[in-house]
């Protein structure tokens, strides 16, 4: 089986799924199949839906696991930045308690502490931004949904 094609980064195309082809109908003539043969039937048709029903739900959770862990670096990054942030703070504040000198040096030290909390909130507000974008697999929900309908359907039939 080949791999799913990914769309290029950006679309919001779903990927596509590689099908999984179906056995071929053999052609029967009226009242030839006999019950062990039509559960056989039945049981390949069912593994081939569910092998089916698998590779959909695999190919779209990925693509949003992948979502996710881009969105996540941006907080990785936002919280790296905020953590080296807080040694400017402190040194701003020896610098502000330090002022017996006539020194301004610690205005510096504080503009740079508040720079890097700029950066460390962009990079915080670009990863909730990824993250948000993240949605359940909606095809093979309505996948599953249907094939359940069918199996109820087939059963109340049946009764």
């Amino acid at each position: 089986m080949t791999r799913p094609e990914q769309p290029s980064s950006g679309s919001s195309t779903p990927p596509v799924v590689p099908s999984i082809p179906l056995n071929r109908e053999p052609v029967r003539q009226e009242g030839d199949a006999s019950v062990g043969s039509l559960v056989k039937e039945v049981t390949t048709h069912v593994s081939t839906l569910v092998r089916a029903e698998v590779e959909l739900a695999k190919t779209e959770i990925t693509a949003e696991v992948k979502k996710g862990v881009q969105g996540s670096v941006f907080f990785v990054v936002a919280g790296v930045v905020a953590l080296f942030s807080l040694f400017f703070l402190f040194i701003a504040v020896s610098e502000a308690f330090n002022l017996i000198w006539p020194s301004q040096q610690w205005a510096g030290y504080a503009v740079t502490f508040g720079l890097m909390i700029l950066f460390a909130g962009l990079m915080g507000l670009l990863g909730y931004l990824k993250v948000r974008k993240i949605k359940a697999p909606e095809r093979t929900i309505e996948s599953a949904k249907e094939s359940v309908a069918v199996f109820s359907r087939g059963r109340s039939d049946a009764a």
